[in-house]
């Protein structure tokens, strides 16, 4: 089981240049972990660039993957590893998710570069 972070399902939902890379791990949403807080921030991105019908449509796939909802433990868990890794709100949420359901989280989010169980896809330089 993996958590594929926001970067990587818009990546991947809008085929952009590392949608390729994230297919890999997206091909299998019975594999995939997604912490409710993803779904919120892909629709928010998704929304900000499509109409709301088109948003809808995409971020449906997310809800072929197991979503993790937040509890007031995860919420605790989330604000530890917040202080310890010094990651955003969000970024501790998806990171916490991981780690309690076991998984690691597959991203291109710089906040998670250094962390452990992160599997970490490098964002291609002057590809334009």
């Amino acid at each position: 089981m993996i958590v594929v972070d926001s970067f990587g399902w818009i990546e991947w939902l809008r085929e952009g240049p590392l949608a390729d890379k994230y297919a890999e791990y997206l091909r299998s949403s019975n594999e995939v972990i997604t912490p409710v807080v993803i779904v919120y921030e892909v629709y928010k991105k998704l929304k900000q660039a499509l109409d709301e019908e088109s948003a809808l449509r995409l971020v449906a796939r997310l809800h072929e993957t197991k979503i993790v909802p937040l509890t007031p433990n995860l919420a605790l868990f989330a604000a530890d590893v917040s202080l310890k890794h010094k990651l955003p709100m969000a970024d501790a949420l998806v990171y916490a998710t991981a780690l309690s359901e076991e998984c690691s989280v597959v991203t291109s989010d710089p906040h998670f570069e250094r962390l452990e169980k992160v599997i970490f896809i490098e964002e291609k330089k002057g590809s334009e």
